[in-house]
């Protein structure tokens, strides 16, 4: 559930805002009034490709993946790579500076020791930042994830790229496995008052290509999962954060759960079993036993990193241990990103307004 966008201080540099909006209640505004915009309800059928691409009458949509990486030396490596698309108002996109789409950029490169995160911000409408259907392409500058040429299909066959100061990845991501929809058939609620968001996923890519740290070049490999979200109003005013996990288990299974907390303490949770055909089955909070065990002190935040996941169901009980503990996005609105592991799988955390 990767709905970190809207990042207040991203619009004002790019659009030229002369003052910030009044705080929101809801974590970095996500939950302020989108009547004007496109909504998000039941019964959507989904088209591919063409919802590879943007989607121009919603407020907000997002291109998110991430890999748990591994060279032939054992080497631990977690990559992130997200684009955000943010339309300012609602109606027609128009050409050139015209255009009031803010793109946003965020990727990473975490290993045992080290965690290193940068971000790109465009304007829409003249070529630096986009998305396109097809062939599929999502790019920000040179950050970019694409379809390679020959691809047998959209998703088939992908390139990641994306570089900072002291990281750069280049990846190959290959799946012949079908979409999962999250949710209800792609509708994926937020909150017991109706927020949601259309979501889709592939969780079955492979990736295979090199990661580099500090000028040292790593030849990786392991699985990696794509997340595709839109909406205009993904969450409920006085909900100020969540814990979002994806896991690959050994065993053949994938699994996405996301608790999403609210000021009064409690929290929406609710997540999709992927079984070894692919079938999705959604999980509800009466499934899930998520509690925090052990926190990290970052940047004057205590930050859990260390989770027991129970799935009684499923006969899943895990405790996930972050491959990093400071795995922090020390970006303009700051989070938790990174890989975590658990015995008998892999997978991702992110966690936001700690």
């Amino acid at each position: 559930m990767k709905i970190k966008a809207l990042l207040c201080l991203a619009l004002l540099l790019v659009s030229g805002c002369d003052k910030a909006p009044a705080p929101e209640e809801s974590f970095a505004g996500l939950g302020s009034d989108a009547a004007d915009f496109a909504q998000v309800v039941p019964g959507k059928v989904f088209a591919f490709p063409e919802d590879h691409g943007p989607h121009a009458g919603f407020r907000i949509e997002w291109w998110y993946v991430t890999a748990n990486l591994q060279d032939a030396q054992g080497h631990v490596f977690g990559v992130q790579w997200t684009l955000f698309r943010n339309a300012l108002k609602a109606g027609p996109t128009q050409p050139g500076w015209h255009d009031s789409t803010i793109w946003l950029g965020h990727a990473a490169v975490t290993s045992a020791t080290r965690h290193y995160a940068a971000e790109r911000y465009a304007r829409g409408g003249v070529g630096q930042a986009g998305a396109r259907a097809a062939p599929f392409s999502a790019w920000i500058d040179d950050w970019s994830f694409a379809t390679r040429p020959g691809a047998a299909g959209p998703l088939a066959d992908m390139q990641l790229k994306a570089s900072g100061p002291q990281f750069a990845y280049d990846l190959q991501l290959t799946s012949s496995r079908p979409l999962v929809l999250q949710g209800d058939n792609g509708y994926s609620r937020k909150s017991d008052q109706g927020q949601a968001s259309y979501y889709y996923s592939q969780p079955f890519f492979t990736a295979n290509g090199s990661v580099s740290l500090d000028g040292k070049v790593y030849q990786v490999t392991g699985p990696a999962w794509l997340d595709r979200e839109w909406s205009s109003q993904p969450l409920a005013a006085g909900q100020t954060g969540w814990d979002w996990f994806s896991l690959h288990l050994d065993r053949g299974e994938q699994l996405m759960l996301f608790r999403v907390r609210q000021k009064d303490g409690t929290g929406y949770l609710t997540g999709t079993w992927i079984d070894r055909e692919g079938r999705p089955q959604t999980l509800h909070n009466a499934d899930i036993q998520l509690t925090p065990l052990a926190t990290t002190d970052i940047d004057g935040r205590s930050i859990p990193t260390r989770w027991s996941l129970k799935i009684p169901g499923k006969q899943l009980d895990i405790t996930t241990d972050a491959v990093n503990p400071k795995a922090w996005m020390n970006l303009n609105i700051p989070y938790w990103e990174g890989p975590v592991q658990f015995e008998g799988g892999v997978g991702y955390l992110e966690m936001t307004g700690y």
